[in-house]
């Protein structure tokens, strides 16, 4: 599993808890994979097409910067599958894990296109 980016917790980014917001690190997590599948698929154009459950494992406080974890799962004609872990980079403490998210390339007209990536491309 490939580690390639980094956010800081920021007090905006805290529910009343003062825990990291599941909601930003979905927004996070959105952004992460989007970019890991634009870059994978050498495409500027894509949507998402499912993700499966997110099971959060442990609260990610003030300061701690967390690290996303990206691995292609498999390659469709159109689409591709990966799998993401976040942990904290201090301890490696696990934040969430997605088992499965699906992106789908499309052209301007919304339409799936094949990608041209070969699986031992990826």
């Amino acid at each position: 599993m490939e580690y390639s980016s980094r956010h800081i917790v920021k007090p905006i980014d805290l529910n009343s808890e003062k825990n990291l917001c599941c909601g930003q690190l979905l927004n996070w997590l959105n952004e992460e994979t989007s970019l890991f599948a634009r870059c994978e698929m050498h495409s500027k154009l894509l949507m998402a097409k499912l993700v499966s459950e997110i099971n959060f494992m442990s609260p990610a406080k003030l300061g701690d910067v967390i690290e996303f974890g990206m691995e292609v799962i498999s390659l469709g004609q159109s689409s591709i599958t990966l799998r993401c872990k976040v942990r904290n980079s201090f301890n490696n403490a696990p934040v969430a894990f997605v088992d499965k998210v699906v992106f789908v390339n499309i052209n301007e007209r919304g339409l799936p296109v094949p990608h041209g990536v070969r699986a031992n491309a990826a």
